[in-house]
């Protein structure tokens, strides 16, 4: 594990996100609450706040961090892909005042929602597909702010 008792603390952000696809018929059980296990995005909120809080036990170089804060969102995106599926997309984000980064608890976070929905709703959709789990945004410590979307622009360059 690095040693970071020499690094300052700051306020730190990071935001990740992923999706679920899946055949139209799971999304419109998942949101008229007809999935037999339950509530699938309550479930998968709660999930993906304790992975959050539970990511160096998961992961072992991760430092155990103070989270100040976990927020999850979900976004449904009904226009269907070339095979048919709709998506579910997760945004997680955490924040701490701390020594090192938070990525990892956001990462955590977002594959936890969707695995938890998966897990819910498998026995109707085997067929769904968890996606592009990404980092979208970090900020604080030394390296500053990094964006996706400006990464992306520096790299055509």
């Amino acid at each position: 594990m690095v040693d970071i008792s020499e690094k300052t603390a700051t306020h730190r952000i990071a935001i990740a996100s992923g999706q679920l696809r899946m055949r139209p018929e799971t999304l419109s059980r998942i949101q008229t609450g007809k999935i037999a296990k339950g509530d699938v995005l309550t479930v998968a909120d709660v999930a993906a706040v304790m992975a959050a809080k539970r990511t160096a036990e998961l992961i072992p170089m991760c430092h155990t961090l103070p989270l100040t804060g976990v927020e999850i969102s979900f976004k449904e995106i009904t226009a269907q892909d070339s095979q048919g599926y709709v998506a579910l997309t997760v945004l997680a984000t955490v924040k701490c005042g701390g020594q090192t980064g938070v990525e990892m608890e956001a990462l955590c976070a977002a594959s936890m929602a969707l695995l938890t929905v998966y897990d819910m709703c498998k026995s109707i959709d085997k067929g769904m597909r968890i996606e592009q789990i990404q980092l979208e945004e970090k900020h604080g410590g030394k390296s500053g702010v990094w964006l996706r979307e400006a990464a992306k622009t520096e790299e055509k360059k």
